[in-house]
């Protein structure tokens, strides 16, 4: 089994979720929110870089995946933004893991099946393929996503890289 987590940032509120993962079933380890409060960004930043860090030394993932910036309505928004995910992924790179980055729409072609699916929608599939009891709340739900997108990308690259061995007469 593979421990995944999969990361959704923001900058007042960001998402994790943890699963584990043996290439044909995944399972819902922990979900939940790091919620980083009050005026001062750096406050925020460094709430966001601990929270990690902990979730890290608690669920000792094996990989992790984090959503890729995308453009926002505001600039603004989008650089905080990209501050909160740069918080989240120094904290990661201490611990060395490796990070997979995915688009919004990979995520949710992976997870529902269609790039523009709604939050609705990711929540509902999240819970059915993970068989949760409810839909886990909005951010969590999309930190999972992440993790589930990652798991469907690593089997696919398996695979790959199966089929190309096969080619050359080799088995990995």
């Amino acid at each position: 089994m593979i421990r995944i987590l999969g990361i959704d940032p923001g900058s007042q509120r960001t998402g994790f979720g943890v699963i584990e993962t043996d290439g044909s079933r995944s399972v819902c380890i922990a979900s939940g929110c790091i919620r980083a409060g009050g005026e001062e960004l750096a406050a925020r930043l460094r709430t966001i870089y601990l929270g990690i860090t902990e979730i890290l030394d608690q669920y000792q993932p094996h990989e992790v995946s984090i959503e890729r910036v995308f453009m926002h309505r505001n600039a603004d928004s989008a650089v905080k933004l990209g501050q909160a995910r740069g918080a989240a992924i120094a904290a990661v790179a201490v611990g060395g893991m490796p990070v997979g980055e995915y688009t919004p729409s990979q995520i949710k072609q992976a997870v529902v099946g269609r790039g523009n699916a709604t939050k609705a929608q990711v929540q509902h599939m999240v819970k059915a393929l993970l068989n949760l009891d409810a839909e886990p709340q909005a951010d969590a739900a999309d930190a999972l996503a992440m993790a589930l997108c990652h798991s469907h990308s690593r089997q696919s690259l398996a695979r790959l890289g199966a089929a190309k061995g096969m080619r050359r007469g080799r088995f990995y």
